[in-house]
This record gives structure tokens, C-alpha cells and sequence, in this order.
């Protein structure tokens, strides 16, 4: 009867181990199967540098948001096309920044920052259709290098600069 039992137990626990191990091994999972775990920072280094100096330069004009879906400055409901498949297109696409006037948080400026990523072909275009798409709501974007270092002072030169010439096109006021 004891070599029963032991036997019972060693056959529940090898049956437990591999159910372990056949989902990750890790963490609680959901009714998909998936796995998470919380990110150790919201911002990389180079964006968080640049948010600071975005804070410094304009965040007393401007709210500064980081790690924006264009799904939240861009309305897909568009008279006369597919709702669904304008929504699916614009989903996955996200800029690093958007400045938002403190009066209405409207968006005024999108700000993305290119680091070596940037230069393969797949996120070329990607990066295309993104400006693409903001020119075509009047959302001005600007484009920095990401080189881990923001002087203040250029960087609030160069919103300035975006934001007076998407004025006087008639874009974003």
C-alpha cells in the first residue's frame, strides 16, 4: 500500500512538472496560455533622456506623453471606408512623444526618436506611413536622432521650429 502511494505521488508530481514547463515555467498564466511580466522602466534610456528635456523645454506649454498608440490621436471612424480595417492598419503604430496643449490635451506635435532601428527597410516604411498618416490629420512630427543626449536648448528650438511651420501651413494651432 505505501509503494501505491509513493507511486501515486511521483506520478501526480512528474505530471505537474511538465505542465510547468510546457507553459514557461514562469509566473501566473491567463485563460490564453500567455505569460507576462512588468517591463523594469516604461522608457528606455535615450527616450527617458529625452523626456526630461522635453520637461525642461516645454513642459510648462505643453503635456508630454510618452509611448503613444496613433489609435489615440487618430480617428479611423471615417465616413465611407472600413472602420475595422482602418483601425487594424493604424493599431500597431505608436510615436515616443506627443505634446498636447494643457487647455484641450489636443495633440500638437508627434515626436519620434530614430536609433540605428530606423534604418532597416521594414521600418522605413513603417516609419513612412506614420508620417503619412499624421501629416494627413494635421499632426506636425518630428523626427531626432537618438543619440542617448538632448541638449534642452536644441530641442526646444527645434518644436519650436515644427510647430511655427505647421502654423503658418494652416496645420495644428
Amino acid at each position: 500500500m505505501t509503494k501505491l502511494i509513493i507511486l501515486l505521488v511521483i506520478i501526480i508530481a512528474a505530471i505537474a512538472l511538465i505542465e510547468f514547463f510546457r507553459k514557461g515555467g514562469t509566473g501566473p498564466i491567463g485563460p490564453k496560455g500567455y505569460l507576462y511580466k512588468r517591463k523594469p522602466f516604461f522608457l528606455s534610456r535615450a527616450e527617458h533622456e529625452c523626456h526630461d528635456a522635453l520637461v525642461q523645454t516645454v513642459g510648462k506649454d505643453y503635456l508630454i506623453f510618452a509611448q503613444v498608440h496613433l489609435p489615440t490621436i487618430v480617428d479611423h471612424k471615417v465616413t465611407g471606408q472600413n472602420w475595422r480595417g482602418a483601425f487594424s492598419h493604424i493599431n500597431g503604430k505608436s510615436v515616443d512623444f506627443v505634446l498636447c496643449d494643457r487647455a484641450y490635451i489636443a495633440p500638437k506635435l508627434a515626436i519620434e526618436l530614430d536609433d540605428q532601428t530606423h534604418e532597416r527597410s521594414d521600418r522605413q516604411d513603417r516609419d513612412h506611413e506614420v508620417e503619412r498618416i499624421l501629416k494627413s490629420v494635421g499632426v506636425p512630427l518630428l523626427r531626432l536622432g537618438n543619440h542617448g543626449r538632448f541638449d534642452p536648448s536644441d530641442l526646444a528650438q527645434k518644436v519650436k521650429e515644427v510647430l511655427g511651420n505647421s502654423e503658418e501651413q494652416g496645420g495644428v494651432k
